[in-house]
C-alpha cells in the first residue's frame, strides 16, 4: 500500500489530532473517521430502561401505523367494491 502526503491547516490538524485514539495512526483516524457509523459504537449509549422504553414506544407506533394502513386499505377495498 502506497502513501501520500498531504497538507493540513493546523485547525484541521489540531482536530485530526484530537481524534486520535492511543495506538492510532493517522490513516487509521481517517479511516474510522470516514468509514461510517456501526450500531456497536452505540451500544450502552442509553441507560437500559431507557432503551427498554423507546423500544416500546416504537413498537407501539409501529402497530398504530399497521392499523392505520389496514383501515387505509380496507376503506379503499370498499370504495372499489361500489
Amino acid at each position: 500500500m502506497g502513501t501520500k502526503t498531504i497538507s493540513l491547516a493546523d485547525d484541521a490538524y489540531e482536530k485530526l489530532k484530537a481524534h486520535k485514539r492511543e495506538g492510532e495512526s493517522f490513516s487509521d483516524v481517517v479511516r474510522r473517521l470516514t468509514g461510517g457509523v456501526t450500531l456497536a459504537e452505540y451500544h450502552g449509549a442509553i441507560e437500559e430502561e431507557t432503551a427498554d422504553e423507546l423500544a416500546t414506544i416504537v413498537d407501539r407506533r409501529r402497530e398504530e401505523r399497521a392499523d392505520t394502513h389496514r383501515e387505509r386499505v380496507s376503506e379503499f377495498a370498499d370504495e372499489l367494491d361500489e
